[in-house]
């Protein structure tokens, strides 16, 4: 037996990331521009990296609180107040290291091996195999497509549901699709968790980046104070700060402590001089993440407009998240098309195959970027599509 096929079943079935397989074939090509990741292109500003620097300079460096530096989670608590108009209680805010984290430990916490978790396609593919890493296992509620428009039927959940289910993986609005539940949508998501006696785990990482009103609709608008949901998020996408891996969980305060070990024995905390600049973004960020949002605004329109007006693509412009999720016509295997757009056009996409079923015939890119660069890669696509 050689060394690779002696580990463990769960190390040898994590699967590649099918977004990272087309990032390393064209990482380092000359003139690229890169809307594979999903992230923007503006460095973590000043006021957040400062004081950061200044905590590190002091010497904040030791052990910390394992929740979270009381001064963050005093200010997540005022955070989801001003955007959420719900007040909840500090018992009940968790600091991870990163939302991937929140996710990871959020799945552990409501499923054994074998349970089940229904989530919603196309979706991004970490989540699925964060879970099924865990012993877990992931089922599909695909999104229903017309006329470059994705919505939800709700009994298409209810129907995916199984006595082995243990918890709903809403991610809204949704990476890749840009699909953003409604009040009336999230009410009866609700409604089902609430009737089989499961738990949601609620993936609200985008709610500010919604095109039609200050902030998406969230389950916080529809839940009481008993319902079984955890909240998962991260710093990364609203304060420029993806390298950081800084997020948070807002569950019910009973279940905090079992979350608390879990990011014990995973990590043992977030470093403390770090969370001095998430402080700093939650106190100081809003006329940032304004002006983040506004560039994607116009982003998005510049780059579906310039995509559409080839009379190739089938897209329509997504009403949250930072991603365009677009179908060329003739286009049917996807990371290949990823590649070769890679070698002739010069622009970094996400293959369609990587974000499971429903999503295989798209390609996503992140138009979170400088305009120029959006223009130049919208043309630049436009080119590579008039010559297929």
């Amino acid at each position: 037996m050689n060394q690779f096929d002696s580990l463990s079943r769960r190390a040898i079935k994590a699967p590649e990331s099918g977004i990272v397989a087309v990032v390393n074939h064209g990482r380092l090509k000359p003139g690229l521009i890169p809307l594979w990741a999903g992230e923007g292109d503006e460095p973590t500003p000043d006021f957040i990296s400062r004081p950061a620097a200044e905590a590190l300079t002091r010497g904040e460096t030791f052990y910390t609180w394992q929740r979270g530096i009381p001064e963050l989670r005093h200010a997540l608590v005022d955070y989801h107040e001003r955007h959420f108009g719900r007040r909840l209680p500090y018992e009940s805010v968790c600091v991870t290291a990163s939302g991937m984290q929140a996710i990871k430990i959020a799945v552990e916490a409501v499923t054994d091996p074998g349970d089940e978790v229904v989530y919603i396609t196309p979706a991004w593919p970490n989540f699925s195999a964060a879970l099924e890493m865990s012993g877990g296992v992931a089922v599909s509620a695909t999104l229903d497509y017309e006329n470059g428009r994705w919505s939800i039927d709700p009994d298409r959940i209810a129907r995916a549901i199984t006595p082995r289910t243990k918890a709903l993986f809403i991610n809204t609005p949704s990476n890749p699709t840009g699909w953003t539940a409604t009040h009336a949508d999230l009410a009866a998501i609700l409604d089902l968790a609430r009737k089989h006696g499961i738990w949601i785990i609620a993936d609200e990482i985008y709610s500010r980046y919604f095109y039609a009103a200050a902030r998406a609709p969230s389950f916080l608008d529809v839940m009481d104070e008993d319902d079984r949901i955890i909240f998962v998020n991260s710093f990364s996408k609203n304060w420029s700060m993806t390298g950081w891996r800084v997020g948070w969980i807002v569950a019910p305060p009973s279940i905090i402590q079992a979350l608390e070990n879990s990011v014990q024995y995973q990590t043992s905390g977030v470093a403390q001089f770090m969370q001095r600049g998430a402080v700093a973004a939650l106190e100081q960020g809003e006329d940032f993440v304004e002006a983040q949002i506004a560039k994607a605004a116009k982003a998005r329109d510049l780059f579906c407009d310039a995509l559409t007006g080839t009379n190739r693509v089938v897209t329509q412009k997504p009403d949250g998240a930072l991603y365009a999720f677009f179908r060329i016509d003739g286009v049917t295997d996807t990371k290949a098309a990823a590649i070769d757009i890679v070698d002739r056009a010069g622009v970094g996409l996400a293959p369609g195959t990587a974000f499971g079923p429903g999503g295989s015939s798209f390609l996503r890119a992140c138009f979170l970027r400088r305009l120029d660069h959006v223009e130049e890669a919208a043309g630049r696509l436009a080119a590579y599509i008039s010559a297929l």
